[in-house]
């Protein structure tokens, strides 16, 4: 199995997290390699030529017509499925906490990652922070924050759009793909992360905070897709 074309585990965490926590959920469904959708589409990234150290021939040289034919396709079906199940909570009167589940390599290009999981957020780190006591009670575990990636403008989307651009609490998982690649793993860290969010909304997450300045997205900005 290789990682450059999926976060492997994270979709069989995400699933059993969903069901434990009586939670919706949306899956991409798709390989990043066709595109990523956790990537803002102005980057090269999107449609990556080479991941880590292997050519993707299929993004080799592809026309700006078959990169908005990919975002029609494949792109934009996942972001606005979130974007309407978020704004239909919110029409209600609550304020969803979005999590994000991803996966990472033990080894990077020769370089060991020795967390287990990531706790990752950029300018709002309400939820994060309690995840983060709560998962560093279990001294067996070493866990990262904002490791072994940083949520960044360029570097991701989903987070930032569809959560930081609103104001609303969120948190963004890296769990190491060598402990959810099995089933047991997966079932495992779906426990673990469920036991953790719980404790977390018992306390209580405040509603919505000042949106962040430096996040846009007009397709939503103007109404969202009709």
């Amino acid at each position: 199995m290789r990682h450059i074309a999926w976060d492997i585990g994270a979709a069989d965490v995400a699933r059993r997290l969903s069901v434990r926590l009586d939670s919706p959920l949306v899956l991409a469904g798709y390989s990043r390699l066709v595109v990523d959708c956790n990537r803002p589409l102005r980057i090269a990234d999107a449609f990556a030529q080479r991941s880590e150290d292997t050519d993707i021939p299929g993004n080799s040289g592809i026309s700006d017509e078959e990169r908005a034919e990919r975002a029609e396709a494949f792109y934009w079906p996942y972001h606005d499925a979130l974007h309407q199940l978020i704004e239909t909570r919110m029409r209600r009167g609550s304020v969803p906490i979005l999590v994000c589940v991803h996966s990472f390599t033990p080894v990077y290009r020769g370089v060991s990652r020795r967390w287990h999981v990531g706790v990752n957020y950029r300018l709002d780190a309400r939820v994060a922070a309690h995840v983060l006591e709560e998962l560093r009670r279990e001294p067996d575990h070493i866990v990262g924050e904002n490791e072994p990636y940083e949520v960044t403008l360029d570097g991701d989307y989903t987070a930032l759009v569809h959560a930081e651009r609103r104001g609303m609490p969120h948190v963004l998982f890296e769990i190491r793909q060598d402990l959810v690649a099995s089933e047991a793993g997966a079932e495992a860290w779906a426990d673990r992360l469920a036991t953790v969010l719980r404790s977390v909304f018992k306390r209580g997450i405040e509603g919505l905070r000042e949106p962040a300045p430096d996040v846009r997205e007009p397709r939503y900005e103007r109404g969202g897709p009709s």
